[in-house]
């Protein structure tokens, strides 16, 4: 009976890995499809971003209350999960709490200590699923969150709090059997641990024969759980518990707000300016700005995967809160729908083949696009470093250098910079005339 436990154990561990590696190489190959950008300067300022920024969660102590909650959950997934290496072991090797003997003290004080944030987890759990859905706030109402994203928040609430359950129970029954001597459970005695110590009452009438078996299905069902935790988190916005780190790491460390030339404009002026610098196999550029995701850098569709959904960025947005279209978050949103068809596209033909689709027009609009302000307010406010504007301005420049799509106020701007180097209507000659006024 143990062989064949262990054999399904196996089993199970291998299928769940499997299509965990298997999705996360699907992510790994759409993110690549963007353009290559070198990420590979200043490694210790980088460093530190991921320290400060995905470790520490730095942006997010702006409202403590909240950073702290949010903390107890995220130290809760991180430090909890520690001891399913020993699920793990035990699983395949057919042991009972490896770990016990070999730390002594030392063990009893880790389950302790992983049950006190168990049960943080699990109170802020409750305490996040309230504000979501019964204080309602504001940024969780969007219709950006319309439909499966909205259910999503709240599945992974909630399953974060069936397995902290299911941790304290396996704790609090493995315990009893202990304190009874019972089989192999008596072997390695840890005493009982804190918390799961006051579930004790509840299970204390049980014989030790459905102890056991309220044990091992706790067991089974808490790491299975985890299997399909890890498998879920691919198809969620809570993949940013992964790619939070990496996204903090090629975070952009320029001065905030400053944004990039595109190097075919500026050698299209350098040649008008001196043509004998022109080369003369020199290939006209393929296109100005993002169209679609495939000219967008993979910074930027890494960007998208990393969207935590939180609303932070729109809520500071200046033109969301004047009713405008634009919402940052859902910009993000849909760049990583397009990134997924794209996705399921290639899965299908082996290589994308047009859909007449592209990420301009048939999921972010001209709208959206017109109405930023490219304050970099939704920039500052991310916690995970994302860049919304980045995107925004790559599909501007489609919009307006290859479609020539631009409100008439704008293209009177154009004009006014083009001929008089400044948007407003007037000859460089005469712009320092009021001094002269002035001294007169």
């Amino acid at each position: 009976m143990q062989i064949l436990s262990q054999i399904l154990f196996v089993a199970i561990s291998a299928v769940a890995i499997w299509l965990f590696s298997k999705r996360a190489g699907q992510i790994r190959r759409n993110i690549l499809l963007g353009k290559d950008e070198d990420f590979s300067n200043e490694p210790g300022k980088r460093w530190k971003n991921v320290l400060l920024l995905a470790f520490g969660q730095k942006k997010m102590f702006r409202n403590p209350t909240v950073a702290i909650m949010h903390f107890v959950l995220y130290a809760g997934f991180i430090i909890i999960n520690l001891e399913v290496l020993e699920i793990v072991l035990d699983g395949a090797l057919g042991t009972h709490r490896l770990f016990a003997a070999p730390l002594g003290g030392l063990y009893s004080f880790l389950i302790n200590s992983f049950e006190f944030l168990a049960v943080g987890v699990v109170l802020f759990c409750i305490v996040f699923l309230v504000r979501r859905n019964v204080l309602k706030i504001k940024r969780f109402l969007s219709n950006d969150l319309n439909g499966w994203p909205r259910s999503d928040a709240n599945y992974i609430l909630i399953t974060e709090i069936v397995l902290m359950g299911l941790f304290l129970t396996l704790n609090a029954t493995d315990t009893l059997l202990q304190e009874r001597g019972y089989g192999h459970y008596a072997e390695h005695p840890t005493g009982s641990f804190y918390f799961s110590s006051m579930l004790h009452p509840i299970f204390a009438g049980l014989s030790s024969e459905a102890l056991v078996m309220i044990e091992r299905v706790a067991w089974w069902a808490h790491i299975i759980g985890i299997f399909a935790f890890l498998n879920y988190l691919p198809y969620s916005k809570h993949l940013h518990i992964l790619l939070a780190f990496p996204n903090a790491y090629y975070t952009r460390l320029e001065p905030q707000g400053k944004m990039k030339n595109m190097p075919e404009v500026q050698n299209e002026v350098l040649y008008a300016m001196q043509p004998e610098l022109a080369p003369t196999d020199a290939a006209p550029p393929a296109h100005f700005g993002a169209k679609d995701v495939f000219e967008l850098s993979w910074r930027n569709l890494m960007d998208a995967y990393s969207c935590t959904e939180c609303g932070r960025c729109t809520s500071a947005c200046p033109a969301n809160q004047t009713g405008k279209l634009l919402s940052p978050r859902k910009i993000m949103m849909a760049t990583r729908d397009r990134l997924e068809d794209v996705g399921k596209n290639i899965n299908q033909n082996g290589s994308f083949v047009a859909d007449g689709k592209t990420l301009l027009h048939d999921y972010i609009s001209v709208e959206e696009l017109r109405a930023c302000t490219t304050c970099n307010a939704c920039v500052e406010e991310c916690p995970v470093s994302i860049s919304p504007l980045e995107i925004i301005t790559e599909l501007r420049r489609s919009l307006i250098m290859e479609e020539s799509n631009a409100p008439q106020e704008w293209n009177g701007m154009f004009s006014n910079t083009e001929n008089n180097f400044a948007p407003w209507k007037f000859s460089p000659d005469d712009r320092d005339k009021w001094v002269a006024e002035m001294a007169s």
